[in-house]
């Protein structure tokens, strides 16, 4: 007996339109039957009365119903309803773990990062601390041969450096010239001379003014190397530099005083004036108004911030000055101590736009001795700003009047227990005019 609906036997296949079809013509638009899984047969349960569930390991085809699809419990996930596809854990590909797919993309080692940030700055910081050294090192001039001064004073506590602000117009153009007001002569002169002492005491700035008489000793030429005995000629404490240079300026102070100079820093006029404004200028309260054609200081009263040209001309400022010589020895020495404590903030050394181009200025125009060093030249650095902020002392030469040609002359009691005092690096107590 066929119990397949009519149309499907071999034996009816007759005229009709399409193989499965048991109408002659073709099938109209009808709804797409559903597929529905029954519940899960007993055990030796069969599909149909009893037969078996599966043939040949084939299981149960689904049935297919009208209006819709349903699945009972347990039947097959495919996985689309979790946002697993294929099996794999999250989603993500094929086969899980092992399976080909893709891997979760790991948390970040935060640890790790900070680690190689670290160690790339410092690398980076101490290339450029080696190299900026290297670079500063080589524009030192050290043009002062220390060891040509004869006959010496031993050696104290704590350093001494000899500071010396020069009129030499080297490198400066006529146009330069005119702007400084700085004139035309040849060679260069001791402007201005300073003995810092650096000690456990603080430091202390003595201004040597350059009208100071003193005794020319007997000294061994700087270039010719000849012997010129001592002869008793008394003369300004500038002449001497005049004379022979850096190196009878020091063997002429030593001799005068007894104290040993350990290092020797000079600067002229051009070099001074490009500090400051490399800098970006430097705040001085003026003590009075200021006018004086021959330095060209055209200054007021009070607090104000000075360029190059304005710095150069209050600190060679004389005539406009009650004082003299005395009184500008007293600014040059606030000046020099408020340019230091400008150069020593962190403003200037942790920006290098301005940190290069100071350091540059000071270096190609700093004439020093052979020994000197740069951490020599950031101590004195340091040791002026100590001044100015009020951890120093800072004094002039100390002056009984004039002498006989009419230069200053020197109080000798106070000198000599002052350069005591310095020489084993004690309190200073002598006070200076």
């Amino acid at each position: 007996m066929n119990n397949w609906p009519e149309g499907w036997s071999d034996d009816n296949r007759g005229s009709r339109y399409g193989r499965g079809s048991a109408s002659a013509q073709p099938e109209s638009a009808r709804v797409m039957r559903q597929v529905r899984r029954g519940p899960a047969p007993s055990p030796g349960q069969g599909a149909y009365g009893g037969a078996p569930q599966y043939a040949g390991g084939v299981p149960q085809q689904p049935s297919y119903v009208d209006g819709g699809y349903a699945e009972p419990p347990g039947a097959y996930d495919s996985g689309y309803n979790t946002g697993q596809v294929y099996g794999s854990p999250g989603g993500r590909g094929p086969g899980g773990p092992g399976g080909g797919g893709y891997e979760p993309r790991p948390a970040p080692n935060w640890r790790r990062r900070i680690k190689v940030t670290a160690i790339t700055l410092v690398t980076v910081l101490v290339v450029t601390s080696v190299a900026t050294y290297f670079w500063a090192d080589s524009k030192l001039n050290r043009d002062v041969d220390l060891s040509k001064v004869i006959d010496r004073p031993e050696a104290g506590e704590g350093t001494n450096y000899l500071i010396v602000g020069s009129d030499s117009r080297a490198g400066m153009s006529a146009e330069e010239k005119k702007k400084l007001h700085t004139g035309s002569a040849e060679g260069k002169r001791t402007d201005s001379m300073m003995i810092l002492h650096t000690g456990s005491n603080g430091p202390t700035l003595i201004s040597l003014p350059r009208d100071s008489n003193v005794t020319i000793p007997s000294y061994k030429g700087s270039d010719s190397g000849k012997l010129y005995p001592a002869t008793g000629r008394q003369v300004k404490l500038n002449a001497a530099y005049a004379e022979d240079g850096p190196e009878l300026l020091v063997r002429t102070v030593e001799a005068n005083t007894g104290l040993h100079i350990d290092h020797y820093v000079e600067i002229g006029f051009g070099g001074f004036a490009n500090i400051v404004d490399a800098v970006g200028g430097v705040e001085m309260d003026i003590p009075q108004d200021i006018k004086d054609t021959k330095s060209g200081a055209d200054l007021k009263k009070g607090k104000q911030t000075l360029n190059g040209e304005q710095a150069l001309a209050f600190v060679r400022t004389r005539y406009a000055l009650a004082g003299s010589d005395l009184d500008r020895t007293k600014n040059q020495q606030k000046f020099l101590s408020a340019l230091a404590n400008q150069v020593a903030t962190p403003s200037t050394i942790l920006n290098p736009f301005k940190l290069y181009p100071t350091m540059g200025a000071g270096l190609d125009s700093l004439v020093v001795d052979k020994d000197m060093g740069l951490f020599d030249l950031a101590s004195m650095f340091w040791a002026m700003k100590g001044v100015s902020g009020g951890e120093g002392k800072s004094m002039n030469m100390p002056i009984s009047g004039n002498s006989a040609n009419g230069n200053l002359q020197w109080d000798t009691a106070k000198v000599k227990t002052l350069v005591n005092q310095l020489k084993n690096d004690e309190k200073v107590t002598v006070s200076g005019n």
